[in-house]
């Protein structure tokens, strides 16, 4: 069945390892646009840091961010499916991680564009230091106005937010994900996103409900697609879902070996060998390797 719709994990396969859209993926998503295909982002990043991608590539899908818990339009901020978490849940999510020594970041505000709110960062934690500095560039003049420090979390907490994340090294959110999942169990779903190079993760806490996938879903839907019209790509174990979900599934060449090596999946190159307009020009444009029709 013809692919009308392409999802796009962000960080690790749209984007390549210094955070950049290369030329070769930028041209393959406009071909794909300019024959009808339907683009949507489909990101672990919240939906203000997704945003600025999809409007520079000017992406009319809505964008599924909060790893699923918030399904988004970009331009007009029209919400399409949100999964929030209820209060209490969250509050035992931050007091968890503050009893494991973790600083906790509640993302917040799903009917606008997206609140950051956090009321302390440990000297030592410089992981989280550099998330939200990286936020604030990623913002610019918006960064004053969508990342908030509050005296508590727990007094903020009076509300459902959309999830709560810790960031760290790799061992020690390994770690945390094993003390939250043990203590709080099936009352959240936990998402680890791992990047071994640099020794950076993430530890995001949803909605047990909420997932990539079923924001993909929503998004087919309202496009009116089936699954089999629906190609995934990414490169993490929470994009799993998603590209368990596509009709045509596309795991990256920098993705973890033991995800490499399931064998469901079909394979492309690298986020920094330009695996997305890869995957794009095999299965959507249909394009031989030399690049002939």
């Amino acid at each position: 069945m013809k692919i009308r719709l392409i999802a796009l994990d962000l960080d690790g396969t749209l984007l390549n390892s210094r955070g950049e859209l290369s030329a070769r993926n930028r041209a393959a998503v406009g071909e794909a646009r300019a024959r009808g295909v339907r683009v949507a982002l489909v990101t672990g990043r919240r939906f203000r840091d997704a945003r600025p991608v999809a409007l520079e590539l000017g992406l009319d899908a809505p964008v599924v961010a909060h790893n699923g818990a918030l399904t988004k339009h970009a331009r007009t901020l029209e919400t399409v499916a949100a999964r929030l978490m209820p209060a209490a849940a969250a509050l035992r999510v931050v007091r968890t991680g503050r009893a494991h020594g973790a600083d906790a970041l509640v993302s917040d505000d799903h009917v606008g564009a997206g609140l950051l709110v956090y009321d302390h960062v440990s000297p030592e934690n410089t992981a989280l230091a550099r998330y939200v500095a990286w936020s604030r560039r990623v913002l610019g003049e918006e960064a004053a106005r969508a990342i908030r420090q509050v005296p508590s979390l727990e007094e903020y907490l009076d509300h459902d937010p959309l999830h709560v994340a810790f960031t760290g090294g790799c061992a020690a959110m390994e770690r945390l994900a094993e003390e939250m999942q043990r203590e709080l169990g099936a009352a959240v779903k936990l998402l680890l996103t791992v990047y071994p190079k640099p020794d950076f993760a993430l530890l995001d806490v949803i909605h047990p409900e909420a997932s990539k996938g079923a924001g993909l879903a929503a998004v087919a839907a309202e496009q009116g697609l089936s699954a089999d019209e629906v190609m995934a790509v990414g490169d993490n174990y929470n994009d799993l879902e998603m590209i368990e979900y596509a009709g045509t599934g596309v795991l990256m060449g920098n993705a973890d070996p033991a995800l490499r090596g399931r064998g469901d999946f079909h394979l492309t190159a690298s986020n920094d060998d330009d695996g997305v307009a890869a995957a794009i020009e095999r299965f959507v444009l249909h394009k031989a390797v030399d690049g002939s029709q």
